[in-house]
C-alpha cells in the first residue's frame, strides 16, 4: 500500500486563517469527487470557521475521561475504519490526553499515512521544536506543545498562510479570533505588532530554507552541478593572513548591494590536520564575518583552489571573492597563484580578484622546526664516521656479499641519518656513500671509474633514491614534531579554558597554570599607570616579589598598564605562542573584571539619579500644593470687604490646618531622609503577592471600588519592595480613575512573560497621543497626569522613578478601543513556591488611609529610613 501524503498549512500566529484554508481545500476536493472527511477540527468558538466546515462529513471524536472531566481526541481507529482518501486533522502539535495510545497528534497522523490515507493538517511556526527558544525570547511565552522539525520537513507539501500584522490585529479587534474578554490582553501581549512581525519573518525564512532544500535535492537528483542563481551567494576565500580582512570587507560590500544576498566565508585547512594559519587572526576574521552577516566555514583539502571551487559549487554560489598577491613577477611566472587557478576553473561562477600588498601572511606560516644540537651532531657523525665504519666493515667481509646488498646497507645508513640528523646530513651521507660504493665496491676497485653500465645506473639510482627517501623521512619527522607540539598546545589551552571557567577567582588560577606549564618558579601580573611609578603586583603565583621583575625571563605586555611576568628558565622560541595565549586570557579576565566593576558603579549611579529625581518631583508637587492652600485661605480671611459666615471661616481654618499638617509631615519625613547618604531610597526587595499589593493600593482610594483585577491563575510571586510598589500602583490607579469617565471600571491585568511579570492598568478614558506618551512621565508635567480637584498626586514621573528602583520599567500605550494602559514590568521572584512573612512585607508598606500621594511617598521614605536605621543598629 502506498504511503499517504501529508500537506501542512503553516502560519505565523493563531488567527491567520490556516484552518479556514484547510477547509477550503477540502471543499475543492469534494467538488472534484475526492472522498474527504474531517478527523478533528478545532474551531475555538469562531463562527466563521464553523460555517466553513458545514456540509463536510465529520468522524465522531473519541472521548477520554481524565480527572473527572471528559476530553475529546481524534479517533484514529474510526478514521481507519472509514478509510477515506483524505482526512483533515487540525493542530499538528497537539498533545493527546493522558491514556491515549500515542502521546502526540503527529504520531496519529503517521499511523493514518501508513494506512495510505492522505492527511491535511495545520501548525503555527512557534510550535516547531528548533524555534521554540527563539519564539520564547521574542514573545516571552514558552510553547509547551511542539512538533519535531523533521516531521514538518517530511511533508509532501507546505503552504504558508500569510497575513500582515496590521490585518491580524484588526481581525483580532473585530472579535474574529478570541472572545471579547480576551481581546485586550491578547493585543497588548502576544499579538503586539513587533511580535507578529518577528514571527512572520521566522515563518518566511523557515519556509525559504525548505524551498532551498527542495531545490538542492532536485539539482542533486538531476545531476546538475552548475550553479542556479536563484539568489546571490558570495563565497569569500580566507587565508587567515593580513590580507583576509581587506578581501572580506570587499566581499561584504558586494553582498550588501543586493537584497537577500548571502555571504559565505571559506577557509581551507590542510588535510593532514596541521595548523597553517594564526588561530588568533582566524578568530578575528570569524568575528568580522559575523558582523557582516555571513557564515564561516572550515574546509579541509590538499588542493586549495579545488577545495574552494568544490565548496562554492556545493553552496550554489554565484560569485567568488579571493585575494591575489601583487608579488614579484618571477614568482608569478614560476608558480600559478590560487586566485588564478580559481579564476581559470570557476566556469559559470563570477570570480573577483582583490589585489593586496605582499605580507608575511602570503607564505605558509609554519612553526619553527629544530632538532637540537645533540641530534645534529649525531647526524653529521653518521654521515661521516658512520659511512667510514660501514665501509670498513663491508671491506673486511667482502667475500660474503655482493654490490646489491652493499647498496641496501648504505641506503639504510642514509635513512637512519635522515631520522637522526635531518635532511642536510642525509644528503651528505647519500653523496659520500655513493663515492664509497664507487671507490671500494664497484669494478674497477680503487678508482671512480665504473666498468659496467648497470653498476653506473644502479649507483645513480641509489643517489636519487637515497635523497628522496631522506627527504620524505625528514619531512615526516618534521610534521610529526609539529603535530606533537600542536597537540601539546591544544591540550594546554583546552585545559586552561576548562579550569578557568570552573574557578571562582580565575586570575590566580591562570598564573598558577602558567607557572606549572612553563616550569617557572613564579608568575605574576604587574601594573603601573606610567613609567615613573613603581610596579604594583595585581596577582601572583609562587614566590614572587616586585624586585623579581628585573630578572624575569619572560615579560609579555597584557595591556597599556599591565604585563605578564614569568620568573625562571629562559623559554625556547617555539613556546612564545603559548605565552601569547596566556597573555590573551589574562587580558580578557582583567577586562571582564573592569567591566563588572564599572557596570556595578553605573547601576549605583543610575539608581541614585533615579532616586533623587523621584524625590525632587515629590518635593516640587507636595510643597507647592499645601503652601498654595494655606496662602489662599489666609488671604481670604484677611479680606476686610468680605464677611464670612462662621461655617465658611471654620472651613477655611480647617483647610489651613490640613495643609499645615500635610506640610509638616512632608518636612519631617524629608529631615528623616537626610540621614541616608546622598538622599537615596533603598529598595528592600522581597517576594510579594500581587493580590495583596493591589488590595492595599486601592483601599485608600475614594473610587477604589471601581478597580477590577484579572490575573492569570498561575501568576508567580513578584520580586519588589512592598511599600514602593504600593505607592506606584496607588498613583497609577488614582490617575486611571481620575480620567475614566462616569463610573467606568479600571481593570488591573497581570501575566507572566518569561522571567518577568507584567502588570497592566487599563482605563477607558480619553487616552493620550503618541507624542505625549513620554511627556506624561516628565516631572512638573501639567497635562494628563495633573491632579484635579482636591487630590494631590506625585504624578506618573514618581511612579516611573520608584518602579525603576525595583529593577522594573513603566510605560504607556493605547488601550484597544480607546483609553490609556499603563504597563509595569517587574522581575519574578526567584523562588515562587512560598511567600515571605507578611509582617516583613507590611513593615515597608504605607498603611495610611489618606489618598494624598505626598503622604504616600513620605511614608515610603520614612519606612526606608526606619529599615536602614534598624539594620545599622543591628
Amino acid at each position: 500500500m502506498a504511503r499517504g501524503r501529508l500537506r501542512i498549512y503553516l502560519g505565523a500566529a493563531p488567527g491567520v486563517g490556516k484552518t479556514v484554508a484547510m477547509l477550503a481545500e477540502a471543499r475543492r476536493g469534494v467538488d472534484r469527487g475526492t472522498d474527504v472527511v474531517v478527523g478533528i477540527l478545532e474551531t475555538h468558538g469562531r463562527s466563521f470557521t464553523s460555517s466553513a466546515a458545514e456540509g463536510l462529513e465529520v468522524v465522531p471524536r473519541r472521548r477520554v475521561e481524565h480527572r473527572g472531566s471528559t476530553l475529546t481526541e481524534l479517533d484514529v481507529d474510526a478514521v481507519l475504519a472509514r478509510a477515506p482518501e483524505v482526512v483533515l486533522v487540525d493542530e499538528l502539535a497537539h498533545t493527546n490526553a493522558p491514556g491515549s495510545a500515542r502521546a502526540k497528534r503527529w504520531e496519529d497522523i503517521e499511523v493514518l499515512q501508513s494506512a495510505g490515507i492522505d492527511v491535511i493538517s495545520t501548525v503555527n511556526i512557534q510550535h516547531l521544536e528548533s524555534l521554540n527558544d527563539v519564539v520564547e525570547s521574542i514573545t516571552g511565552v514558552l510553547q509547551r506543545e511542539t512538533v519535531p522539525d523533521d516531521i514538518v520537513r517530511a511533508a509532501d507539501q507546505i503552504e504558508l498562510v500569510d497575513m500582515s500584522p496590521e490585518s491580524l490585529r484588526r481581525r483580532m479587534a473585530h472579535g474574529n479570533v478570541y472572545a471579547a474578554d480576551r481581546i485586550d490582553a491578547a493585543l497588548t501581549n502576544y499579538f503586539r505588532p513587533g511580535n507578529l512581525s518577528a514571527l512572520r519573518e521566522l515563518a518566511l525564512l523557515w519556509l525559504a530554507d525548505r524551498v532551498d532544500e527542495t531545490l538542492e535535492r532536485y539539482r542533486a537528483s538531476q545531476g546538475i552541478s552548475a550553479p542556479w542563481p536563484t539568489r546571490e551567494r558570495i563565497v569569500v576565500a580566507l587565508t587567515g593572513g593580513e590580507e583576509s580582512e581587506t578581501v572580506l570587507r570587499r566581499a561584504g560590500q558586494i553582498a550588501s548591494r543586493g537584497a537577500g544576498s548571502e555571504l559565505l566565508a571559506c577557509h581551507v585547512t590542510r588535510s593532514d590536520g596541521l595548523v597553517d594559519a594564526d588561530p588568533e587572526a582566524l578568530a578575528t576574521q570569524r568575528r568580522l564575518v559575523k558582523e557582516l552577516g555571513g557564515v564561516m566555514h572550515e574546509v579541509a583539502g590538499s588542493d586549495v583552489a579545488q577545495s574552494i571551487l568544490d565548496f562554492a559549487r556545493g553552496a550554489n554560489a554565484t560569485q567568488i571573492v579571493i585575494g591575489t598577491s601583487r608579488g614579484p613577477v618571477l614568482s608569478s611566472l614560476l608558480r600559478r597563484g590560487v586566485g588564478q587557478q580559481v579564476a581559470r576553473d570557476a566556469g559559470d561562477i563570477d570570480v573577483h580578484l582583490v589585489g593586496h600588498a605582499v605580507g608575511r601572511s602570503d607564505t605558509l606560516a609554519r612553526p619553527a622546526y629544530g632538532l637540537g644540537r645533540a641530534r645534529r651532531i649525531s647526524g653529521w657523525l653518521l654521515a661521516t664516521v658512520g659511512v667510514a665504519a660501514v665501509t670498513l666493515g663491508l671491506s673486511l667481509t667482502r667475500p660474503w656479499h655482493q654490490l646489491p646488498l652493499e647498496v641496501l646497507i648504505f641506503l639504510t645508513l642514509t635513512v637512519a641519518t635522515a631520522l637522526v640528523g635531518g635532511l642536510l646530513p642525509a644528503l651528505v651521507c647519500a653523496v659520500v656513500s655513493s663515492l664509497a660504493i664507487n671507490w671500494f665496491f664497484t669494478e674497477p676497485v680503487g678508482t671512480l671509474t665504473i666498468q659496467s653500465p648497470e653498476n653506473a645506473v644502479a649507483l645513480l639510482v641509489f643517489v636519487v633514491v637515497a635523497a628522496a627517501v631522506a627527504s620524505v623521512v625528514h619531512r615526516a619527522a618534521r610534521r610529526r614534531d609539529i603535530a606533537l607540539r600542536s597537540e601539546r598546545e591544544s591540550r594546554i589551552l583546552a585545559a586552561l579554558s576548562q579550569s578557568l571557567l570552573a574557578e571562582a577567582d580565575p586570575v590566580p588560577a591562570l598564573l598558577e597554570r602558567a607557572r606549572s606549564t612553563f616550569a617557572m618558579t613564579a608568575a605574576a601580573l604587574v601594573s603601573r599607570t606610567n613609567v615613573r611609578e613603581p610596579w604594583t603586583v595585581v596577582a601572583a603565583a609562587g614566590d614572587f616579589a616586585a624586585d623579581d621583575i628585573g630578572s624575569a625571563s619572560v615579560r609579555q605586555t597584557v595591556d597599556e598598564q599591565t604585563e605578564l611576568v614569568l620568573v625562571g628558565p629562559v623559554l625556547p622560541a617555539d613556546e612564545q605562542r603559548l605565552v601569547v595565549a596566556f597573555t590573551s586570557h589574562a587580558a580578557s579576565l582583567l577586562t571582564r573584571d573592569r567591566l563588572v566593576v564599572e557596570a556595578a558603579r553605573a547601576r549605583g549611579l543610575a539608581r541614585d539619579s533615579r532616586s533623587r529625581t523621584a524625590l525632587l518631583a515629590a518635593v516640587s508637587h507636595d510643597l507647592r500644593t499645601p503652601l498654595a492652600g494655606i496662602k489662599a485661605a489666609v488671604s481670604s480671611l484677611r479680606q476686610q470687604d468680605v464677611q464670612f459666615s462662621p461655617e465658611d471661616e471654620a472651613q477655611l481654618l480647617e483647610s489651613i490646618e490640613e495643609s499645615s499638617d500635610r506640610l509638616g509631615s512632608l518636612i519631617g519625613n524629608l529631615l528623616d531622609m537626610s540621614r541616608i547618604q546622598t538622599g537615596t531610597i533603598t529598595a528592600h526587595l522581597g517576594e510579594l503577592s500581587l493580590d495583596d499589593v493591589v488590595d492595599a493600593a486601592r483601599s485608600p482610594l475614594a473610587d477604589g471600588g471601581r478597580v477590577r483585577t484579572r490575573f492569570d491563575h498561575d501568576l508567580p510571586l513578584l520580586r519588589a519592595d512592598a511599600g514602593l510598589l504600593d505607592r506606584v500602583l496607588a498613583n497609577v490607579l488614582e490617575n486611571a480613575l481620575r480620567h475614566s469617565p462616569g463610573r467606568r471600571e479600571v481593570v488591573v491585568q497581570a501575566s507572566r512573560l518569561g522571567e518577568r511579570v507584567q502588570v497592566r492598568v487599563v482605563d477607558r478614558g480619553p487616552g493620550v497621543s503618541d507624542a505625549a506618551k513620554e511627556q506624561i512621565f516628565a516631572p512638573f508635567q501639567r497635562g494628563g497626569d495633573t491632579p484635579r480637584g482636591d487630590g494631590v498626586g506625585l504624578g506618573l514621573a514618581v511612579a516611573r522613578g520608584l518602579t525603576e528602583l525595583m529593577d522594573g520599567t513603566l510605560w504607556a500605550e493605547d488601550t484597544p478601543g480607546g483609553g490609556l494602559t499603563i504597563a509595569i514590568d517587574l522581575p519574578m521572584a526567584f523562588d515562587t513556591e512560598g511567600a515571605t512573612d507578611s509582617n516583613d512585607t507590611r513593615d515597608v508598606r504605607d498603611t495610611s488611609s489618606s489618598s494624598s500621594s505626598s503622604s504616600a511617598v513620605a511614608s515610603t521614605v520614612a519606612s526606608t529610613v526606619a529599615s536602614t536605621a534598624q539594620g545599622s543598629r543591628g
